[in-house]
């Protein structure tokens, strides 16, 4: 059994590694040429457009559009088409004011002027907007040709780190050397005062390929981009009609007190762009230098192997029970001899007549477990797919519209399982248990996004989903979920119930006193311990991900832990029940999804200590929504894992009692 687990992971990993080296980047190349080379426009393009996105910090959860820190003027109707998944996650990516032509290097362009009069309120009110942004650390999120515009600077582990965003400005509060954004210059120094970083150098790194290589031979004007580099600076260009970027000049200065009546403050924005050929670097390798710099690999395989060696833990505690405890009970009770001593009955054996008597809260147990399986499959199918390079970062929103996409059609086996397992506990409100399954646990989630969308309204921010998404979603949900999961419970009602292998005194057996680690309690607190200790390493850079703009490509170690995870709930749980039958407690029904479930718990614990340690959030709105985003992630996760481990146990029980020989 081990040996086959074994070399099942080694295969996986194999896998996982070239799922990666597939999808990254995972889109169609884009050929570019110097202006008036070609005269076919549909072999390459000379227009590098440079996409704006929202702009979000670690320090508040509310992200803005790009607009609403009164920058340059923007053309959003011609913004390119956003998934379902980019309008959920507020990602709202709009054409850049910076006009970039391919190999056309750009010394110092203006490109607007930003006029602040003190004792306007207008003015006043931008400003403010201006420095707020600068005193929360708000980042700016650029994408040329579907790649991030980096920012790249020396860590502490003396190696370059290159950002996917970068700052808007900085503010000095005690020393520059404490903020990386402040230690681009010397002259940002004065404690205080706010530094909007208006000047932009870029460096775009291009690739001339061969014709035989793309089809097309552009020789010295033509290539593909392969990375698109940025330096923010703060420049005071104290004549707005004649530019001047040198760095030598002094920066723009906004001191914190209010303008003074009639006091005029000038922005100026400007950019440099320098194009640099390295024909080192393949197209297809473009993401490595991004990818490198951030410290996962040896950490994930660390989390593979800890996760393992729990896994193998737990199945040779369950090997030793089910080939040397369970399988001498069996040969003992199904033994033909007579005798006092062999006919005598004791432990799991004692409650065959109780161990599948119908549980209390029978219809809420049936509807969890069929959300839980609903949940199941959508997660599985999604990780298969993202490890096969559909769902690439590359493809943004992807992985959000493939994950909603797939809870709403697989309403069919919610409500499949939800009946059936209703219908065996004796059931007979089907209209109640088909409601509910359908409007139940979807409707939290949505009340709880709803609620949190009210407070994204309120603030102006990008994060809120339009009324028009929201009306979309209720339509899928209404509209597939509701119907799919009628259908499945018509066919869940007209199959016969589970026909168990015992059968159900009439009257309960008394239960006996339990010790302390037998309790209901106890149990279920200890086992969801061993199956978050295989995600938590994991679960690090999953939130890393979500909340600080940290790129998550790493599906193939995602789908072995997710393996790992069901392998650990399924053994937990069924330890832990073989422990409670044998102390004559037959009341396993909601325990054994508790159990496994409990794990949600630990992960809530986690989130509350990554939001200590790791995030600088202090506004109440900003509170509120983590915490109510992060309650949908538990709320789902524990459906995820209490389904697993009730199926586990299921299982289990049915196994054991239909092979020994009852009376």
């Amino acid at each position: 059994m081990h040996f086959r687990l074994l070399i099942s992971i080694y295969i996986l990993s194999l896998v996982a590694q070239q799922s990666i080296q597939f999808y990254l980047p995972g889109l169609a190349p884009v050929n570019y040429c110097k202006k008036g080379e070609f005269s076919s426009p549909s072999s390459c393009k000379s227009d590098v457009i440079l996409y704006v996105n929202r702009l979000n910090t670690e320090e508040s959860v509310i992200p803005y559009e790009y607009h609403h820190f009164d920058f340059c003027a923007i053309d959003e109707q011609n913004s390119p088409a956003e998934n379902l998944g980019q309008v959920v996650f507020g990602e709202r990516i709009r054409p850049g004011p910076y006009k970039i032509e391919f190999l056309k290097n750009v010394e110092c362009q203006k490109v607007c002027t930003k006029e602040y009069i003190g004792g306007n309120p207008d003015s006043d009110r931008r400003l403010m907007v201006l420095k707020k942004g600068i005193s929360l650390n708000y980042q700016h999120h650029w994408i040329v040709d579907n790649m991030p515009v980096t920012w790249c600077f020396p860590s502490d582990n003396e190696k370059q780190y290159c950002s996917t965003g970068f700052p808007m400005g900085c503010l000095v509060r005690q020393l520059p050397d404490g903020d990386e954004s402040c230690a681009i210059n010397p002259k940002y120094d004065k404690p205080g005062v706010y530094y909007p970083f208006n000047h932009v150098d870029l460096t775009i790194t291009y690739h001339s390929g061969k014709e035989e290589e793309w089809g097309v031979k552009f020789g010295e004007n033509g290539g593909r981009i392969i990375s698109v580099k940025v330096i923010p600076y703060s420049i005071n260009h104290r004549d707005p009609d004649r530019v001047n970027c040198s760095l030598k000049s002094d920066p723009v200065e906004i001191p914190s007190s209010a303008l003074g009546a009639g006091q005029r403050l000038f922005i100026t924005y400007s950019y440099s762009v320098k194009f640099v050929e390295n024909n080192l670097v393949k197209w297809s390798s473009r993401w490595d230098y991004i990818l490198e710099s951030m410290p996962h690999t040896n950490i994930q395989w660390f989390s593979i192997l800890n996760s393992l060696v729990i896994v193998l833990f737990l199945s040779g505690m369950v090997a030793m029970i089910m080939l040397r405890t369970l399988h001498k009970d069996i040969a003992r009770y199904n033994q033909m001899e007579c005798g006092e001593d062999v006919q005598e009955e004791f432990g799991w054996k004692l409650v065959h007549g109780d161990v599948f008597r119908p549980p209390r809260k029978g219809m809420i147990l049936a509807v969890f477990l069929g959300s839980g399986v609903q949940v199941f499959c959508m997660t599985l199918i999604t990780l298969a797919f993202a490890c096969l390079g559909f769902l690439s970062p590359a493809n943004r929103g992807a992985l959000m519209t493939c994950s909603m996409v797939l809870y709403v059609s697989l309403g069919t086996p919610a409500g499949y399982v939800s009946s059936r397992i209703y219908k065996s506990f004796g059931g007979i409100k089907w209209k109640s248990n088909v409601i509910l399954t359908s409007m139940l646990c979807p409707g939290v989630v949505f009340s709880l996004f709803f609620i949190m969308n009210l407070v994204l309204w309120g603030k102006g921010s990008s994060g809120a989903v339009p009324f028009s998404t929201l009306i979309a979603l209720l339509a899928l949900w209404f509209g597939v979920s509701v119907p799919l999961t009628f259908i499945g419970a018509y066919f869940g009602f007209r199959k016969r119930p589970f026909e168990h292998p015992v059968r159900t005194n009439q009257i309960p057996r008394q239960i006996p006193d339990q010790s302390i680690y037998t309790k209901a309690i106890p149990g279920v607190i200890m086992g969801g311990v061993l199956p978050f200790g295989c995600i938590f390493i994991q679960l690090f850079f999953i939130l890393n991900s979500i909340w600080s703009s940290q790129m998550y490509y790493m599906f193939g170690f995602l789908f072995l832990v997710f393996l790992i995870l069901v392998i650990t709930c399924s053994e937990t749980t069924i330890l832990l029940c073989y422990f409670h039958l044998c102390a004559e407690d037959y009341h396993w029904w909601w325990r054994s999804f508790l159990t496994s479930g409990f794990t949600s718990v630990y992960l809530f614990m986690y989130c509350c200590h990554y939001f200590a340690t790791k995030l600088s959030i202090k506004d109440a709105a900003s509170v509120f929504l983590y915490f109510g985003y992060t309650s949908i992630m538990v709320f789902l996760f524990f459906l995820l894992t209490g389904t697993i481990g009730f199926f586990a146990c299921f299982w289990f029980i049915r196994k054991i009692y239909s092979v020994v020989k009852v009376d």
